[in-house]
């Protein structure tokens, strides 16, 4: 028997991480970059990895809520 609530952490945790490597990306891409262009595309990476860290986790702890 599988507990739901482990799974649902686990999700969690793995969208965490799946943002905190983005962003990781974001601010690689944006160190290597001699372009705007390219400065550009990892500003807005890294934002929307903060945005991902920030938010994703809460609202499925939010929709996954118990009934009261």
């Amino acid at each position: 028997m599988s507990d739901p609530a482990r799974a649902r952490w686990a999700a969690i945790v793995a969208t965490r991480l799946a943002g905190t490597a983005g962003a990781l990306l974001g601010v690689v891409l944006l160190g290597r970059a001699q372009t705007l262009g390219p400065k550009l595309l990892g500003v807005a990476i890294v934002v929307s990895a903060l945005w991902m860290i920030a938010t994703v986790p809460r609202a499925l702890a939010r929709r996954w809520r118990s009934p009261k």
